[in-house]
């Protein structure tokens, strides 16, 4: 068992299956010394976490819709590298947050991700980060956020 996978495993996480692509793109690229995944939509074990935060969710529930597309970008990089000790670093992530016109606490629901990477990765799991709201992501989701790892 890797070291990644022993602190999973401590920590009580199960990756989910690596979501497959809703439309004509990859989950992953990798070029050189970088991982770059495709942005991760909020989805967990009872489906797609949906909804506008500020109208029909909090911040907790969105932090925690966050925490889902995480996992969903530790399992994609997993099926890239095939072990997640070949991660050096997390770069960057870029969150987007379906939200009302007078939400302002994006990064406190993005934090539901980041605060995931630095508890797997430890401080390599700190990381450049944007933040930002959006009228509406597909499918009606609460979360979206993509990744560039550095990889051995």
């Amino acid at each position: 068992m890797s070291t990644i996978e022993a602190r999973l495993s401590a920590l009580g996480i199960t990756l989910p299956a690596a979501p497959m692509p809703a439309a004509n793109y990859v989950p992953f690229v990798r070029t050189g010394a970088q991982l770059f995944i495709s942005g991760q939509i909020s989805a967990g074990p009872d489906g797609m976490i949906k909804g506008k935060l500020g109208a029909d969710l909090d911040v907790a529930a969105g932090a925690a819709a966050a925490r889902c597309c995480g996992l969903a970008l530790i399992a994609q990089a997993q099926a890239a590298l095939g072990d997640l000790d070949r991660i050096k670093r997390v770069v960057k992530l870029v969150g987007f947050v379906n939200s009302t016109a007078d939400f302002t606490d994006q990064p406190e629901v993005i934090n539901g991700c980041s605060d995931l990477m630095v508890e797997v990765f430890g401080e390599a799991g700190r990381h450049a980060r944007s933040a930002v709201s959006a009228a509406s992501l597909p499918r009606g989701v609460a979360v979206e956020i993509e990744a560039i790892f550095e990889v051995e």
